[in-house]
């Protein structure tokens, strides 16, 4: 019944900009902290930026100021908006919606798979 599904992920240049969208159904959105995740080959998952039901956001240092993530309650999306992109950043992004206080109540998606490239 949950199910939560990136989109907008793809090749781009360095310096390059993409915007994510993950679309949820199944879940009371509106009351879910929602965060995008990611994941490169060999490496750990980590935590990119994170916003609350009241709209408090948090971001890896890495992306500070160049990566923006927003939600949408009518529309049950949130997005991360990637400018300035790095080869660094080339990752599979996965999008997570979570009440923190209930383990239960954790979801992920699928991944989108982000390429930043020359």
């Amino acid at each position: 019944q949950v199910q939560l599904v990136e989109s907008g992920g793809g090749l781009v240049q360095p310096g390059g900009s993409l915007r994510l969208s993950c679309a949820a159904s199944g879940i009371i959105f509106s009351i879910y902290t929602m965060g995008w995740y990611r994941q490169a080959p060999g490496k750990q998952r980590e935590l990119v930026a994170f916003i609350t039901n009241g709209e408090s956001t948090n971001y890896l240092d890495s992306v500070k100021g160049r990566f923006t993530i927003s939600r949408d309650n009518a529309k049950n999306t949130v997005y991360l908006q990637m400018n300035s992109l790095k080869p660094e950043d080339t990752a599979v992004y996965y999008c997570n919606a979570r009440i923190a206080t209930i383990p239960d109540y954790d979801y992920w998606g699928r991944g989108t798979q982000v390429t930043v490239s020359s």
